[in-house]
């Protein structure tokens, strides 16, 4: 399960004349109320557990005047209400993941009532045990890959040398121009090449690896373009090992800036089944 706005999988919509629903969180292998103290809801209001099947599922209330599935469906479309939403959710996630394992579900997945949250729990109750098992003792480590400043570099001043013979200053501007689109092509084709590389060498070192697709600039907030997003699960004994190649393979390959992040709840490997490459709400959420 993964942060989605894709309509809950088998979600019972809220009967008309229910007040308050159920949001789903995640799942997790067991929540006291010490686990649970001062995580805030979707509601503003605590959290909850709801057994079944020897697992945890842990919701918010979520009135259904906002979470209802009409209303619901209008709010998905309103980016600062998204936002919002998708931040609350990860919080609520994030603090869950902090206890032990953690399977967090889709975004916006809201049942009628707890019933319908237990039936979860016993159907899917293998593949949830199995899932939880897998995440024990791991996190997920994000290592996102940008066009380094010497490619930059590169792209801004390729071609800024030359005068103004053979043609004259206007001839002299094309030549740089195309000289400057040349070494900005040149940069970025070693710096997707240096970004496969990278890839491969902490895919081997984790215990799973995804490669998603890049962020746009205007998502990234980045100065030049990304050239890898990728999302690997660690070992929680086997972290130091695996910062300490990541900032190894940063220094052999000036080509990509590489950026480090985490840890998160390991949502690019709770699916049950192999995960979508939309990531768009989780990092919204960050």
């Amino acid at each position: 399960m993964s942060s989605t706005a894709e309509p809950p999988t088998g979600a019972r919509p809220a009967a008309p004349g229910a007040d308050v629903g159920c949001w789903l969180h995640g799942v997790v292998r067991s929540a006291g109320p010490a686990v649970l103290a001062g995580i805030t809801g979707m509601d503003g209001g605590p959290v909850r557990a709801v057994p079944g099947a020897g697992l945890v599922a842990v919701v918010s209330a979520a009135p259904l005047a906002e979470y209802g599935e009409e209303p619901l469906r209008r709010n998905l479309e309103d980016l600062a209400w998204l936002e919002r939403a998708a931040r609350t959710h990860h919080e609520v996630v994030a603090a869950l993941s902090r206890a032990g394992a953690v399977v967090p579900t889709r975004l916006a997945t809201v049942y009628h009532d707890s019933d319908g949250v237990a039936r979860l729990l016993a159907e899917r109750a293998a593949g949830l045990a199995a899932t939880l098992d897998r995440l024990t003792d791991r996190t997920e480590w994000g290592v996102k890959g940008y066009v380094g400043p010497d490619a930059a570099a590169r792209a801004a001043s390729g071609g800024a040398r030359g005068g103004t013979a053979a043609g004259g200053a206007g001839a002299a501007y094309l030549r740089r121009r195309r000289a400057e689109l040349t070494a900005r092509d040149e940069g970025q084709r070693a710096a997707a090449e240096a970004a496969a590389t990278v890839h491969e060498a902490l895919a081997g070192y984790a215990v799973a690896a995804h490669r998603h697709a890049p962020q746009d600039r205007r998502l990234s907030g980045a100065p030049t373009a990304m050239v890898l997003n990728g999302a690997y699960l660690v070992d929680t004994a086997a972290l130091s090992g695996f910062t300490a190649l990541v900032a190894a393979l940063a220094g052999r390959h000036p080509e990509v800036r590489l950026e480090l992040t985490g840890p998160w709840p390991a949502y690019s490997f709770a699916e049950e089944r192999p995960p979508e490459p939309a990531r768009t709400l989780r990092e919204a959420a960050r």
